[in-house]
């Protein structure tokens, strides 16, 4: 009986982020991108922002509603 040779090629499945940048490089230039990236990362910047201005506003309410309860 001869040897059977068996070959696997296994190919990696892009994940949706990936496809989503190379669709991205394929449509838009290089200034673009990076525009499109920096303006993204603003977003992300003021969400953070606003969740820590949130949570200083609830530790001020919480601090002053302790200060005038006590006196």
């Amino acid at each position: 009986m001869p040897a059977v040779s068996t070959r696997l090629r296994v190919t990696a499945i892009p994940s949706v982020t990936g496809a989503l940048r190379a669709v991205e490089a394929l449509l838009l230039g290089s200034g673009q991108r990076t525009a499109r990236r920096n303006a993204w990362n603003s977003v992300l910047e003021d969400r953070r922002h606003a969740k820590d201005r949130v949570e200083a506003q609830r530790v001020m309410e919480v601090a002053s509603g302790r200060a005038s309860r006590a006196t």
